[in-house]
């Protein structure tokens, strides 16, 4: 999905030996963890989607008419164009027929696993049995 772009490291070394300062946009920017991992899942999530889209060999007006959108608002939707609502991405995502599975392989960073209090499922609630903790 999406690939880090790396310098080389000759070119790095003139940059900075002429003043230059190299680092990457979350430095550069000076994002917080989160702000950082919120760009990223809005980036994965428009690669996600154009990567379906040109798999169903559909246009971007296609699309456009499946969301009741336009073909520009689809066009930044792909770009990652901060306008657009995760809400949007996701549902135009559903539209064309993503799974929740292929939405969670979206979501997931690669390389790093799920936090197991957040995926843990809860047993369901039998006779007598309720959420409320007895004393």
């Amino acid at each position: 999905m999406i690939a880090a772009v790396t310098m080389r490291e000759e070119k790095r070394k003139r940059l900075e030996a002429k003043g230059w300062k190299v680092g990457s946009v979350k430095d550069f920017l000076n994002l917080s963890p989160e702000e950082s991992a919120y760009i990223e899942l809005r980036l994965r999530l428009a690669d996600g989607l154009r990567e379906r889209r040109r798999r169903r060999h559909l246009t971007q007006v296609q699309v456009a008419r499946m969301v009741r959108s336009s073909q520009s608002r689809v066009a930044k939707m792909e770009a990652g164009d901060p306008s657009v609502t995760l809400d949007l991405l996701i549902r135009s995502l559903l539209a064309l027929g993503t799974s929740d599975r292929e939405l969670a392989r979206i979501i997931n960073v690669p390389g790093e696993q799920p936090d197991a209090r957040r995926t843990r499922r809860l047993r369901p609630r039998g006779p007598g049995r309720s959420r409320m903790a007895h004393p």
